[in-house]
């Protein structure tokens, strides 16, 4: 019941959908304005700009991102930038988003603290405090085009284990890559032991693959070697194309609610009415034709994999670690032919004035 309880509040449809649309353009835009012309320089781009597609999950010393650096902002434009952070995302996808954030500041006190302790060489520290560029302060932020309510623009957050992606087309709307990680994913030392920034993509993760009978984990769990990262990351050509694991029309009703709250879990990072459209979608499409895989073990602290695959949509999460502790999460949800907000850019051209012409 209380599972039930919390799918029947978690689709609640609100009233106002268009007003909350607006409120992100106008976030947008008091951003820009709260920055100077040089900032503005640095900041905002073409929307037609192919380096809108270019994104990373890397530390912003191996791969440089485009926009300007969050720490170069003044207090004006943090304090505006937050605000429009906090329009699209919900509380929780908030939250997540400036953890990871404060993770990079909490791997310097560890690396520190390593350094302090004998464990690492001055060398090493300064390679990770001046090449790696770990830190709150190193993720860039870029406008794509001009915030408006008719016409395309986009937004992107960019960094060390971050690729938030924003793409607006009057009331159409994309997330899409929505990247997210930690490292490490619960810190073992420091006075942030024990925090976990994205702990439910783990939880319920074990929560369904242990709920499965016998026979159906012979389904879910593949047979194969542990991924080293997630498949579709930028840095690898390689991308799914078949379904593998279990169907979901295979599950039990509260096999299936549990299946439902984990694929809600990356979804309602969003502001509730988005998060409620690519809700709805899925249903609409059918949970019987989305396959859930695993791969690795069924504990924390062990080595897993997931993949949620379905027809419109496509959920990856890897939790590995460089000690191989299941320690480092990578996570990532992709819209299929909607990343960047392609088919609603596709959409509007084949139905522009300009088209039929």
């Amino acid at each position: 019941m209380l599972i039930a309880a919390i799918l029947l509040m978690s689709c609640v449809q609100l009233t106002g959908f268009g007003q909350g649309f607006n409120t992100i353009v106008k976030a947008a835009s008091n951003f820009l304005q709260s920055l100077d012309r040089e900032q503005i320089n640095k900041t905002q781009f073409s929307f037609n700009d192919t380096l809108r597609y270019k994104w990373s999950n890397f530390p912003t010393g191996f791969v440089p991102r485009s926009g300007i650096r969050y720490g170069e902002l003044s207090e004006k434009s943090r304090i505006a930038f937050q605000d429009m952070l906090s329009t699209y995302l919900s509380s929780q996808g908030y939250l997540k988003i400036t953890g990871i954030m404060q993770l990079d500041d909490i791997l310097n006190i560890i690396s520190q603290q390593a350094f302090d302790e004998g464990k690492m060489t001055s060398d090493h520290l300064k390679d990770i405090l001046e090449k790696v560029k770990w830190g709150y302060e190193n993720y860039y932020v870029a406008i794509w085009g001009t915030p408006n309510d008719k016409e395309s623009w986009g937004f992107s957050l960019g960094g060390h284990h971050m690729a938030l992606n924003l793409t607006m087309h009057g009331q159409d709307i994309s997330l899409t890559p929505f990247f997210v990680g930690t490292d490490p994913s619960q810190p073992q030392t420091s006075k942030y032991a024990g925090w976990r920034v994205l702990s439910k993509e783990e939880d319920y993760g074990f929560s369904l693959i242990n709920f499965l009978s016998k026979e159906q984990k012979a389904k879910a769990i593949l047979n194969q070697a542990m991924p080293r990262d997630i498949i579709t990351s930028p840095e690898s050509s390689q991308r799914i194309t078949s379904y593998y694991g279990i169907q979901a029309k295979e599950f039990d009703k509260d096999q299936l609610e549990i299946f439902k709250i984990l694929i809600q879990e990356y979804l309602h990072n969003f502001e509730h009415a988005v998060a409620h459209g690519l809700y709805t979608k899925i249903e609409k499409n059918g949970f019987d034709k989305i396959y859930f895989a695993w791969i690795g073990g069924t504990e924390r602290h062990t080595p897993h994999y997931y993949i949620i695959n379905g027809p419109d949509f496509l959920i990856e999460y890897d939790n590995v670690g460089f000690q191989n502790d299941g320690n480092h999460i990578h996570a990532i949800l992709r819209e299929k032919e909607n990343d960047f907000g392609a088919d609603i850019l596709k959409n509007h051209y084949l139905t522009s004035d300009h088209h039929k012409k």
